[in-house]
């Protein structure tokens, strides 16, 4: 017999690709400011550093992430800023939504095996209607109970997302691959968590995993690994 459980997921860089074309956007955005001494790694910093200002007041996403380049571009541009510059670091950010949903290996069988045997909740974070329209386009939204969509995933966002629930926490996983947002505040929370680590997971979600203690914390391969736990 298998217990049923609460397993809730994380949706970006865990079920779809999503930071590689941040990424690309990224390279664009460096080729195109040309600077004659700083390079991609120091902009990159500066960019880093106007993103985390700016997600306190504006969140994540695309489109959040076209003013942040605007925003770097205008400090850090050895030529005078014209709006066609802006116009065009605009459409680097927005271009990312144009791509489609690429999930990732064994996702979608893992999903529905998973779903026949445990309640699954999708819990993400960003901008709710960007957000939304990716869970829509990746087919995977009738594999869910419950879609669950925060301006931050912090430990009070898991502890009121298990509250609204019912969830028994000693019964309920945070599955994901980024530390600061799936594994470290669902720990905090008292939860379980199954850490799922992709290797273009963004810079400012990495940092080290909390020691839970025995039993508590997964660190598996591969999504698929699931169904060996679950």
């Amino acid at each position: 017999m298998i217990r049923r459980q609460h397993l809730v997921i994380d949706a970006d860089d865990t079920l779809w690709e999503n930071n590689i074309y941040f990424e690309q956007a990224f390279a664009r955005f460096h080729d195109f400011l040309a600077h004659s001494t700083l390079d991609a790694d120091q902009v990159r910093d500066r960019l880093d550093a106007i993103e985390i200002e700016n997600i306190k007041i504006h969140g994540y996403g695309a489109e959040n992430f076209s003013r942040n380049l605007r925003q770097c571009l205008t400090a850090l541009a050895e030529r005078p800023v014209s709006d066609a510059d802006l116009d065009q670091v605009t459409a680097f950010a927005l271009d990312i939504l144009n791509h489609p949903i690429v999930l990732l290996d064994g996702v979608a069988e893992t999903l529905m095996a998973l779903s026949e045997r445990h309640e699954l909740v999708l819990f993400t974070k960003g901008a709710p209607a960007e957000q939304q329209a990716k869970i829509e386009r990746s087919g995977l939204d009738h594999l869910f109970d419950h879609a669950a969509i925060v301006r931050e995933k912090d430990v009070r966002a898991y502890e009121q997302l298990a509250t609204e629930h019912g969830f028994h926490l000693d019964s309920t996983w945070m599955v994901g691959n980024s530390p600061k947002s799936d594994i470290n505040p669902a720990l905090h929370a008292g939860w379980n968590a199954a850490f799922v680590p992709h290797e273009r997971t963004w810079s400012l979600e990495r940092m080290d995993l909390v020691n839970p203690g025995p039993g508590k914390l997964l660190v598996l391969d591969r999504f698929p690994d699931l169904l060996r736990h679950f």
